[in-house]
């Protein structure tokens, strides 16, 4: 029987790689392979097989490889050296041999294989594709409407592609509901099942925030104002540090904009979640100090080795300070990151005086 001839194959593969950028070459080395395995299957055969396509015109020889000897005790993977003879002269004892086989319908298993092997080779290159454009948008802002919002998880419909938002990712204040349009943080991008790509996108990350901040701020996007760092209650609260080289520039007042305009975007954007804009200072007691802000504060004591800070404030300063259920205080910590302790000034009093009659009880005792 003669070789399976497949000149539309090459044809298809040659117009694969045009369109597509998926090398002939290697859709035929990955056929060769698929072929293998069908006969193998199909044939129930235990045979050393192999398949070797021509790839200028695709005419497909299927062999079974036999090793020579003299007496063939296993005549499915051995051949004896007066038969391997006949196919080729040279052929000596330890040798190898490729003899041709063509099984009956072996050219409609070929064909089916070679379409399978294609249609999946597509998938993988296209899904490859996806995978390098969304892993560039790592760390970049996306839109895309709601698709699923239920046992937690919330499904975005990117266009091309899913975007995952787990709970964790979530803005524990907001609600999702189907067809709503949204934007996201990219945070990460994973191969999934069968390699598909994942995007993992967020509301509640910090850089969240951040990014949004260099959309709506043409000074932060042009490095004139460079963005410190950022801590986040998300839903509820959170703080920026920003500065700026340029002397002439308000860092601050550049981000909230004329009667705030510019902050309320990005508010508007975290439905209402409020954003304390800080001037950060390379002196870190002025930028805890700020970093504390609404509250007035009177001192701050810094201990740069353990990156500690005890802040003292008036009385009525404490709670605003502190902030409901302690929030003010971590945001600051979390953005200058310092450990802070703050105390009122009659609490810092006491601390004092207690200090001083230890220290006068030791003296006594001694």
């Amino acid at each position: 029987m003669k070789a399976i001839d497949n000149k539309e194959l090459i044809l298809a593969l040659e117009d694969l790689e045009k369109e597509k950028g998926i090398k002939k070459e290697y859709l035929l080395e990955s056929i060769e392979t698929a072929l293998v395995t069908a006969y193998k299957r199909n044939f129930d055969s235990s045979e050393n097989v192999k398949v070797e396509m021509d790839k200028a015109t695709g005419v497909t020889h299927l062999y079974s490889v036999k090793d020579v000897v003299e007496q063939v005790e296993n005549p499915i993977k051995e051949i004896s050296l007066e038969e391997a003879k006949k196919i080729n002269k040279t052929l000596k004892l330890g040798d190898q041999v490729n003899v041709e086989i063509v099984p009956k319908n072996f050219g409609r298993i070929a064909a089916q294989t070679a379409k399978q092997v294609i249609v999946q080779k597509i998938r993988e290159e296209e899904r490859e594709v996806l995978y390098t454009q969304y892993s560039d948008k790592k760390g970049e802002i996306v839109s895309g409407t709601i698709q699923k919002a239920d046992r937690g998880i919330v499904i975005m419909d990117l266009g091309n592609l899913e975007g995952i938002m787990p709970v964790k990712e979530q803005i524990p204040t907001e609600r999702y509901r189907v067809n709503d349009k949204i934007k996201a943080y990219v945070v990460d991008v994973e191969r999934g099942e069968k390699g598909a790509p994942q995007v993992i996108v967020s509301r509640s990350h910090p850089d969240f925030v951040r990014k949004m901040l260099e959309i709506e701020i043409p000074e932060i996007y042009e490095g004139i104002i460079e963005i410190k760092s950022v801590s986040r209650n998300p839903g509820k609260r959170c703080k920026v540090a920003v500065y700026s080289q340029d002397e002439n520039i308000d860092p601050v007042g550049s981000c909230v904009g004329q009667r705030g305009i510019r902050i309320q975007n990005i508010i508007n954007e975290l439905n209402g979640e409020k954003i304390d804009v800080i001037e950060w200072n390379p002196d870190i007691s002025i930028f805890i100090a700020a970093a504390l802000l609404p509250a007035k504060i009177m001192a701050v004591d810094v201990k740069e080795s353990e990156k500690f800070a005890q802040v003292i404030v008036e009385d009525d300063q404490l709670s605003l300070a502190i902030g409901k259920g302690g929030q003010n205080a971590r945001l600051a910590a979390k953005l200058t990151d310092w450990k802070i302790d703050i105390k009122s000034e009659s609490q810092f009093r006491k601390l004092l005086e207690s200090k001083q009659d230890e220290t006068e009880n030791v003296e006594e005792g001694e």
